[in-house]
């Protein structure tokens, strides 16, 4: 068995950390519209409303609102058979509760699939990556209310309505299971938190409500083309017992239970003995149900797993049933960004959720984040990014073709070199192609081809035969 010749490859980007153009064309603004530029180790500022002299950097991100033609030509050089964007949810609907959706941001979208599929290129389309409408949050508390659900189907019904003949892959929500994971969900929820509440019943309610909407989305979906393929995307963290001790196999288990409180869900249209194991985990008494509910979740499973993979943990028990969970695996090398670089953990996850599920994967987001200098002829040459993909997409073909997972694409994060979201940084570069622009916003946004630009063009040219080094 090798890879399909339908197999998807591309890369994978957000609105907010490319498109820029924060206000153009009737937007209006998202929660990443106030959230400042930081740097590694230091927490993000968000403010209330945009400061005048603060800096932004979803603002002007790479301008790919005035520069997509020309990104999208590079995209297509490297021979993309898809490529994964977010609609900016404001874009369309600026405020979140509109009736009428903005013509404007609905244009600007009709632009970018049809020039993506003048090349060949099928557009991989997500609904919400951190990119709520702010006066959502601020009007309604954004997901802990549960008007944001016909908010986002709303939403949700307006771009399959006309994208319909344009889009056959979407996904609802961008790492839907961070809003547990997180101890603030900002960027998956818009929530932070109010004195007085309770993180884990706030999480909770939350989620259930973008369970809902997901699902609803789902229904919506299938109703208007019956030709979608939906999924919901979540960050996969493929994680190890410390030691064969059964406490630590067991805290193994317990940290992986907030990621497949979600995947259960989205799966199999209920929650499960696991989720209701986790509730008691967090002190949470149950789920706030409402009539219908139910059924809805039942109605509304997925169609494909998305996830997102850069790294894997270790877990350890601490004693009475607490977990200890850290990155510092031993047998691993490190990335700059002092993550640990385990190409077999791809493989490891791939399999844990094929075989928990029998549901087609998609790899949506796999990279390698690291400072890139040009040499004195101004070339970038990332070894280093060609070593971690290459030995990432061998761990994703095994998967594949020893395994028998069903693995539908492939989509390198950041193609192009995007804001961070961690910090608003632009140093962390992921890309094949360089991005003229620093961390406080200065630079002339010019496009330069990486050496990994060549490499990743052969591997989609062979389907991923040939992966070796240039």
């Amino acid at each position: 068995m090798a890879l399909p010749d339908d197999f998807l490859w591309g890369g994978a980007t957000a609105a907010n950390q490319m498109e820029g153009a924060y206000l153009a064309g009737g937007k209006g603004l998202s929660i990443a519209d106030v959230e400042m530029g930081s740097r590694h180790g230091v927490p993000r500022e968000i403010h209330d409303a945009v400061h005048a002299g603060s800096y932004y950097p979803s603002h002007e991100g790479i301008d790919f609102y005035h520069r997509y033609r020309e990104d999208i030509a590079l995209m297509a050089e490297m021979g993309f058979t898809c490529f994964r964007l977010s609609i900016n949810w404001p874009r369309i609907f600026p405020n979140g509760d509109e009736a009428e959706p903005n013509e404007e941001g609905l244009a600007f979208y009709d632009h970018v699939f049809d020039e993506l599929l003048a090349h060949g290129i099928q557009p991989v389309v997500t609904l919400s990556h951190y990119e709520t409408p702010l006066h959502l949050v601020q009007e309604y508390g954004s997901w802990r209310n549960r008007a944001l659900i016909d908010h986002f189907a709303r939403f949700a019904e307006t771009v399959f309505r006309r994208y319909r003949d344009k889009v056959t892959y979407w996904m609802t929500f961008n790492e839907i299971n961070e809003t547990m994971n997180q101890a603030e969900p900002y960027h998956q929820a818009g929530i932070r938190l109010q004195p007085g509440e309770r993180a884990e019943e706030v999480k909770v309610r939350a989620s259930h409500h973008m369970l809902l909407a997901s699902a609803r989305a789902v229904q919506i979906g299938h109703e208007v083309n019956p030709a979608f393929k939906i999924g919901c995307m979540v960050q996969y963290p493929t994680t190890y017992a410390r030691t064969c001790d059964p406490r630590d196999v067991l805290a193994q288990r317990f940290h992986m239970m907030p990621d497949y409180y979600y995947t259960d869900v989205i799966c199999r249209g209920r929650y499960t003995n696991l989720c209701r194991a986790q509730l008691k985990r967090l002190g949470v008494a149950g789920i706030p149900f409402e009539k219908g509910d139910c059924e809805l979740l039942a109605a509304g499973t997925v169609d494909f797993i998305a996830l997102s993979y850069y790294f894997s943990s270790v877990a350890s028990s601490t004693g009475d049933d607490r977990i200890g969970v850290k990155r510092d695996n031993p047998y691993l090398e490190r990335s700059a960004w002092d993550w640990p670089i385990d190409p077999m953990g791809l493989r490891i996850g791939l399999n844990e959720l094929y075989d928990r599920y029998q549901m087609p994967l998609f790899v949506v987001e796999n990279g390698l984040g690291a400072i890139d200098t040009p040499n004195r002829d101004g070339i970038i040459e990332d070894d280093y990014r060609i070593s971690y993909l290459s030995s990432h997409i061998e761990a994703l073909k095994a998967a594949v073709e020893l395994d028998f997972v069903d693995v539908i694409g492939y989509t390198s994060w950041g193609p192009i070199d995007i804001v961070s979201v961690g910090t608003g940084e632009m140093r962390k570069r992921y890309g094949f192609i360089y991005v003229d622009k620093d961390d406080e916003g200065h630079g002339t946004l010019a496009r330069t081809r990486k050496k990994s630009f060549s490499w990743y063009r052969r591997v989609i040219a062979t389907n991923g035969a040939d992966i070796s080094p240039l």
